[in-house]
C-alpha cells in the first residue's frame, strides 16, 4: 500500500524513524521490500511481524536518468502486487523543481523533495512554496532543506552549513513545506566523519523546540559505513579507507527530537559492492548474473531489517496500518 511521508510521520514522531532507502534496480527493490516484511531468502518466506516495518522508497534524479523512470516505476508497481503486506511511500530525494513537477504531474509520487538548499534563504523559500502550491493541489506532501551537508553523492555536492534554528522557523511558516531536511552534521557519501564527531544534537533539539509541535524533521547522509561491509570490500580488492559514518546508536534520540526520517544509501551500495566482488573472486568460473543477484538480494533483506532495528520501526508495521484505516 502506497502512503505518504506525512501518514508514516504522524504515526512515528517523536517515538521511531522512518527509514528512506534509495534503489536503482530489481534486486535492491526485491531486497528492500524483503527486508521491511521480515523476509529474506524468498518473497513466500513467511512475513515477521517482529521486524515487519513501514518504510520510504527514495528515487533520486540519477537513478531516474540510470535506464528510464518508468522501469523503476514497473518495478515498484509490481513490488507492490508482489509484497501487499507492504506499507511505503514513494518519494523523489533532491529534486529540483523542474523534477519535482515532473513527479507530481505523474501521478505516481506520493512525496518529493525539493532541494534548493544552496539557494539564498529568501530564495530557498520561494522556490520551495511554489512546489508546495503545485504538490498540495494533488494530495502530495513536500519535503524541504535548509542547511547544507558536506560530501558528494551522485550529483549533489555540499560545503557544510548547520541549519539555522530560527531560519527554520521562518522557512517552515513561509514556504508551507511539510517536512524539513536539516544540516546536524551528516554527510554525503561513505566519507563522513573523522575521529570522534557525530551529530550535533544541541541544534536538532533547539529546531524541534521552536518548531510547531509534531513538526517532522528528516536526516539526510544517515548511512553508517559499516566496518565490517567495508572491510569484506576491500578484502574482496576494494581500495576504500578511512569510509566512517552515522552511528547508528543516534538514530534513536534523533528520532526522540522529531527527526521522522533517516536518509540511507550509501550503505545499500557497500552491501551491493561487497557481495559481487566477493561473488566474482570466489567464483571466477561463472558468467550467470542471477546467483550473486540472489546472495544480495537476501544480504540487504537481512541489513534493512538490522536497519529498521535500530531505527526503532521494526514490529511497526501493522500499528500504521491501523491507524491508516482508521
Amino acid at each position: 500500500m502506497i502512503v505518504t511521508t506525512d501518514d508514516l510521520f504522524k504515526h512515528a514522531y517523536g517515538n521511531y524513524a522512518v527509514g528512506a532507502y534509495n534503489i536503482n534496480n530489481l534486486e535492491q527493490t526485491v531486497g528492500l521490500f524483503r527486508g521491511n516484511l521480515g523476509q529474506s531468502a524468498s518473497n513466500d518466506d513467511p512475513v515477521d511481524p517482529a521486524l515487519s516495518a513501514p518504510f520510504i522508497i527514495q528515487l533520486s534524479r540519477g537513478a531516474r536518468k540510470y535506464s528510464d523512470k518508468r522501469f523503476l516505476e514497473g518495478m515498484i508497481r509490481t513490488a507492490e502486487e508482489v509484497f501487499p503486506k507492504a506499507v511505503f511511500a514513494v518519494h523523489l530525494d533532491h529534486g529540483t523543481e523542474e523534477a519535482c513537477y515532473d513527479c507530481i504531474d505523474s501521478g505516481f509520487y506520493s512525496s518529493v523533495m525539493i532541494d534548493a538548499s544552496h539557494e539564498p534563504l529568501a530564495e530557498n523559500i520561494a522556490i520551495t512554496k511554489r512546489v508546495v502550491d503545485r504538490a498540495h493541489e494533488k494530495g502530495i506532501v513536500v519535503e524541504a532543506e535548509l542547511g547544507q551537508l558536506g560530501g558528494v553523492e551522485e550529483d549533489v555536492v555540499g560545503s557544510v552549513s548547520l541549519t539555522d534554528p530560527d531560519e527554520a522557523v521562518e522557512f517552515v511558516e513561509k514556504s508551507g513545506c511539510d517536512s524539513l531536511a536539516v544540516a546536524i552534521g551528516t554527510s554525503h557519501g561513505a566519507y563522513k566523519f573523522t575521529g570522534s564527531q557525530g551529530l550535533h544534537f544541541d541544534v536538532l533539539e533547539k529546531i524541534q523546540e521552536l518548531l510547531p509541535d509534531g513538526f517532522p524533521l528528516v536526516m539526510h547522509g544517515s548511512s553508517s559505513v559499516p566496518k565490517e561491509w567495508v572491510d569484506r570490500i576491500n578484502n574482496a580488492g576494494g581500495a576504500m579507507k578511512n569510509a566512517s559514518g552515522v552511528d547508528e546508536n543516534q538514530y534513536l534520540p534523533a528520532a526522540k527530537l522529531g527527526v521522522c526520517k533517516v536518509n540511507i544509501d550509501t550503505d545499500g551500495r557497500l552491501v551491493w559492492c561487497a557481495i559481487h566482488r566477493e561473488s566474482f573472486r570466489d567464483n571466477p568460473e561463472n558468467f550467470d548474473l542471477r546467483p550473486p543477484g540472489e546472495l544480495f538480494m537476501a544480504a540487504y533483506a537481512r541489513y534493512i531489517a538490522h536497519k529498521n532495528g535500530k531505527l526503532g520501526s521494526a514490529g511497526q508495521l501493522e500499528a500504521v496500518r491501523k491507524s491508516r484505516v482508521k
